[in-house]
């Protein structure tokens, strides 16, 4: 079977940066360890990175949510630490909305069966990836990964998990 995991947006300003919480800090460790055993397991590992630019504040999102954040080259844009080794030897996908279209053409054209998501943030990007994969892939097995998740809000998340459920995401921890 063909797997792939997604690591969404684990950036330093989603981490400890501009939008920045202690649940999102609190995912660090198990995102880390998902990781690395998804390689050790022979899975492929792609990791998203939100990208903006310095007109981030005149766009239609940077307009509702008007907090600078993963601009292009600054260090708030760039993987957490933990994460930056292990991400050499993966596809690096920046994206410049919640969801991404390239993401699952890329899943698409290589025909993966099973797909598992983590990340943030699980109410925005997670879950628009999740139900974009679920759409180009309805028959691959699409999870996300509870614990290595984290939300705006610990009750935006859990709202998220849900939705995705009823969408026949698979939610597990």
């Amino acid at each position: 079977m063909k797997e792939l995991l997604v690591v969404v947006d684990m950036q330093r300003d989603f981490v400890d940066g501009a939008l920045g919480t202690k649940e999102a800090q609190g995912i660090v460790e198990n995102v880390v360890k998902k990781v690395k055993k998804a390689k050790e397991c022979g899975k492929d590992v792609i990791f998203t990175l939100d990208t903006h630019h310095q007109d981030y504040l005149l766009t239609q999102e940077g307009r509702n949510l008007p907090v600078a954040h993963c601009i292009k080259g600054t260090p708030g844009w760039e993987l957490i630490p933990e994460l930056q080794e292990l991400s050499e030897e993966c596809q690096v996908l920046e994206k410049p909305v919640f969801g991404s279209t390239a993401l699952a053409h890329m899943a698409v054209r290589n025909g993966y069966e099973a797909i598992e998501l983590v990340g943030l943030c699980t109410d925005i990007c997670v879950i628009s990836n999740a139900l974009i994969l679920k759409s180009s892939l309805p028959e691959a097995k699409i999870c996300v990964d509870a614990s290595c998740c984290a939300g705006v809000t610990p009750k935006s998340h859990e709202n998220a998990l849900e939705a995705m459920k009823m969408c026949q995401i698979m939610v597990g921890e």
